[in-house]
């Protein structure tokens, strides 16, 4: 194995099941030059410093040579870029903004106060499973969830939640690279659902302006502030923002995790029977099977030494997390998923100011829904190890998860 093709090896489909041996082979050189233009850094503290390093960009139009691989959940749009693909201080105003209706110090109890509804949405998915005999937990549960969640906590109506589901799916699906696909038909497709999905958010918008409910998008299309207010486009790509960048994530969260406590029957049992443990079972999860694996979409603003590695000005930055999450360096006995670990300082959700923004809410959906899967599920077990997985390398996880239970408890 050669160090120029293991990032390609990483993204190769084949190894989508188990790339945590490439990850290890990557972390012998901390700091990798591809030789494309390509930095990769695979190493804890490493990663760490470079999360929190001023002179990294997330705004891709500091790449020297633009374009090349990576999500982008905005790729083809014609909305502005969400705070995500920013720097500050534009991103900092954006996030500020956004954060007075998202959580503290604006709003420290909202999270908090959905715990019942959350509960309720878990429970009713779970009761509408149906033939326990071959269950896929991805389509029937991890997937609708989050959808649901996020529609909420936005205001969607209720009777519109089903349009969402169906744009999250179209758009979620375009984000899977299809090697010796032709994408213009793809593309075509995301491109109308992205269209539609703006139109409809500006309605919305446009309706809570001149009637404000108690949701998210009220407050954000009301907001005045120290910095202002969001215009229209910018509200239309922060809540395309919330709803297809986050729901991605907590779906691939909740996945992993059944997969990982179905092979490891033991947890299992012990969050069957202590409800309280899904807090660190989660945490555990972020670190052993992140459902962001790479940040790709990072770049130099100036000369930057790391790991005895001179990355030029320009550079395309990959921040391989989930590797940095298995660095012996870091972390005792890396390769053991172990929720009793005292010190989980993960990078499951990133650090420094692009820290995931939704990581409140992401991890009590999977707290919930884990403790109630554990809880309800008689004797569940996997069909299919390893299952089918995703196209995508960045966010990793399977696209579906057929596990069979004798009954499901009330």
């Amino acid at each position: 194995m050669t160090e120029g093709n293991l990032l390609r090896q990483i993204l190769e489909y084949g190894n989508r099941p188990n790339p945590y041996p490439l990850y290890a082979e990557l972390r012998k050189t901390p700091v990798l030059n591809e030789g494309d233009g390509a930095y990769v850094v695979s190493t804890y503290w490493e990663i760490l410093s470079l999360l929190h390093d001023p002179r990294v960009s997330s705004d891709p139009h500091n790449l020297a040579v633009p374009g090349g691989p990576g999500f982008d959940p905005e790729d083809g749009s014609a909305l502005p870029p969400s705070f995500i693909r920013l720097d500050p201080p534009e991103h900092d105003r954006l996030r500020r903004m956004t954060n007075t209706s998202f959580g503290p110090p604006h709003k420290p109890r909202r999270v908090h106060e959905m715990r019942a509804e959350l509960g309720d949405i878990v429970s009713g998915l779970i009761e509408g499973i149906g033939n326990t005999d071959r269950i896929d937990l991805v389509e029937q549960f991890s997937y609708p969830f989050p959808v649901t969640v996020i529609c909420r906590l936005l205001g969607v109506p209720r009777e519109d939640e089903s349009r969402f589901h169906t744009w999250a799916d179209t758009l979620a699906a375009s984000l899977d690279p299809m090697p010796g696909e032709d994408p213009t038909e793809r593309n075509k497709i995301a491109q109308k659902a992205r269209t539609e999905l703006g139109m409809y958010l500006a309605g919305l918008i446009e309706e809570r302006r001149k009637n404000p409910r108690d949701d998210m998008l009220s407050e954000l299309a009301t907001l005045k502030g120290p910095d202002g207010s969001m215009s229209t486009m910018e509200l239309l790509s922060t809540s395309a923002l919330l709803l297809i960048a986050g729901h991605e994530t907590t779906v691939n969260l909740i996945t992993n995790g059944m997969l990982t406590l179905l092979r490891n029957p033991d947890v299992l049992q012990r969050l069957r029977e202590d409800p309280k443990l899904a807090v660190p079972i989660v945490e555990e999860l972020l670190r052993f099977e992140p459902p962001v694996q790479l940040v790709p979409n990072r770049t130099t603003l100036t000369d930057i030494e790391i790991g005895g590695v001179t990355i030029p000005k320009g550079a395309s930055l990959w921040l391989v997390v989930a590797a940095g999450n298995r660095d012996p360096q870091r972390f005792a006995d890396p390769e053991r998923f172990d929720p009793d670990r005292e010190d989980i300082e993960h990078l499951g959700f990133g650090s420094g100011i692009h820290s995931c923004f939704g990581a409140p809410l992401a991890r009590l959906e999977a707290q919930l829904a884990l403790s109630e899967l554990a809880r309800r599920l008689v004797n569940p077990r996997l069909l299919e190890d390893p299952p089918e997985y995703r196209q995508n390398a960045v966010l990793r996880g399977p696209r579906h998860l057929p596990i069979a239970c004798d009954d499901i408890r009330p």
